[in-house]
């Protein structure tokens, strides 16, 4: 089990670095026609929310690998949920209930890692 939540937790950690670099660095115009939400928000909060989505996913990988304060990989995983969620509400808002499923594949699969990490193989 442990090897199947470090697969789960590295794949969940590869998609919020790839799309919270996307969100941090990538000109918003471009941005903006990837994610039709962006236009929406004000620059300094999508900027800030790659950010974030970056720093989690750092998270939910270096301290358990480094045994070095490990409870921090379920605090990203909450905020990856918090994340997810908000962006699930975003789409609803929109119209676009077709854009959540990954929202909520984010949504299981970080709760599954802090399910896991709890109960199935502790940190």
């Amino acid at each position: 089990m442990d090897i199947a939540l470090w697969v789960i937790q590295g794949l969940v950690a590869l998609t919020f670095l790839i799309v919270g670099a996307m969100k941090a660095f990538m000109p918003l115009d471009r941005l903006g026609q990837m994610f039709t939400w962006v236009p929406s928000f004000p620059a300094s909060f999508v900027r800030l929310l790659g950010i974030a989505e970056m720093l989690g996913a750092a998270g939910v990988i270096l301290p358990p690998l480094t045994g070095i304060q490990p409870w921090l990989a379920l605090a990203a995983c909450v905020g990856f949920i918090l994340a997810a969620g908000g962006g699930a509400v975003v789409h609803l808002q929109r119209g676009e209930g077709s854009k959540i499923g990954i929202n909520i594949a984010l949504i299981i699969l970080s709760g599954l890692i802090i399910y896991g990490r709890i109960f199935l193989a502790p940190l």
